[in-house]
C-alpha cells in the first residue's frame, strides 16, 4: 500500500464525505483502516475505495468506523453528577435560559440526558440544545430516540419510567424531551460554528485527531462561548494548553472561558 494511493485514498473519501483524514492522526488512522480492509478482503486503498462506492451498508459501517459512535446515556456518572450539582447551578446564576451545544452527539444519549437532568433542575425552563453530528445515521437515529437496556444502564428507574416508554427491551424517550434538542448536521473541522453558548460539551470526539486539529477546534469552542461558558471534554482529552487558548481551569475536564 504506497503513500501515492493513501492520498489518492484521502482525497477521493473526502470528496465523498467531507471528513479530511489528514485532520487524523495518521498512524492510528492507517492501522484502524487497514484492519477494516482485511476483513472485506481490499487489495490496497484503492480497491477498498472502490468498495466503499459501491457498497453501501460497508459505507456507512465505514463511517461509522471513523466518527466512533460509541455513547451511552450519563456517559461517566461522576462527571455528569458534577455537571448536575456544581457546573449547570453555576451558569445558571449567569442566565437563567441556557445555550448548550452537544458537539459530535452520535445516537442522541448526550442531550437527551441533558434534556432530562435540566428538567429535573428547572421544570419550567425551555433550554436551548443544539445536538450535531457528522453521520446522518447515527441523527436520525438520535431523532427516533429509542435506545437499548446497555446504553440506558446509568439511568437509575425513577428517571427510567419517568421519561421512557418501554417495551420489548426497547426503550424510546418522551416527545416532551425530544422537542427540547435541536438534531443537525455539522463537521466540526469544516463547517461554521454558532456562538453565544454558555456550556459546549465535546467528549470521546477528538482522540484519533492530529494536535493542530485539537487545538483550532479548542479555540474553536473558546470563541463560542459566553464569558463565563464551560467547555466539558471527555476523560482522556485534558487540554494541556488550556491557559494559551484562554480557557480557566474549572473542574477536572471542565475549562471555563473568564467573565
Amino acid at each position: 500500500m504506497s503513500d501515492k494511493d493513501w492520498e489518492l485514498f484521502k482525497q477521493k473519501l473526502h470528496s465523498k464525505s467531507g471528513i479530511n483524514l489528514n485532520d487524523y492522526k495518521p498512524a492510528q488512522m492507517q492501522r484502524r483502516i487497514g484492519n477494516m480492509m482485511s476483513r472485506h478482503g481490499a487489495n490496497g486503498y484503492l480497491d477498498f475505495f472502490s468498495k466503499l462506492e459501491t457498497n453501501q451498508k460497508l459505507y456507512k459501517d465505514f463511517i461509522d468506523f471513523l466518527t466512533i459512535n460509541v455513547t451511552e446515556f450519563f456517559r461517566t456518572p461522576e462527571k455528569f453528577d458534577e455537571l448536575e450539582k456544581r457546573v449547570i447551578p453555576d451558569l445558571l446564576k449567569q442566565s437563567s435560559k441556557l445555550s448548550i451545544w452537544s458537539a459530535g452527539c452520535s445516537i442522541g444519549a448526550e442531550p437527551y440526558s441533558l434534556a432530562i437532568m435540566l428538567n429535573e433542575i428547572t421544570p419550567q425552563v425551555r433550554h436551548r440544545i443544539l445536538a450535531t453530528d457528522l453521520d446522518v445515521e447515527m441523527l436520525a437515529k438520535a431523532k427516533q430516540g429509542a435506545y437499548t437496556t446497555n446504553e440506558l444502564k446509568n439511568i437509575p428507574p425513577a428517571r427510567l419510567n419517568k421519561y421512557f416508554k418501554q417495551a420489548d427491551g426497547i426503550a424510546t424517550i418522551g416527545d416532551d424531551m425530544k422537542a427540547r434538542v435541536d438534531f443537525q448536521r455539522h463537521n466540526l473541522l469544516v463547517d461554521k460554528f454558532e456562538s453565544n453558548f454558555d456550556l459546549i460539551l465535546c467528549r470521546n470526539v477528538v482522540i484519533y485527531f492530529t494536535e493542530e486539529a485539537k487545538d483550532g477546534l479548542y479555540r474553536r469552542f473558546f470563541a463560542a462561548l459566553k464569558p463565563g461558558g464551560v467547555l466539558f471534554v471527555g476523560g482522556t482529552e485534558a487540554i494541556l494548553n488550556f491557559r494559551d487558548i484562554g480557557f480557566q481551569h474549572y473542574l477536572p475536564f471542565f475549562y471555563r472561558k473568564p467573565l
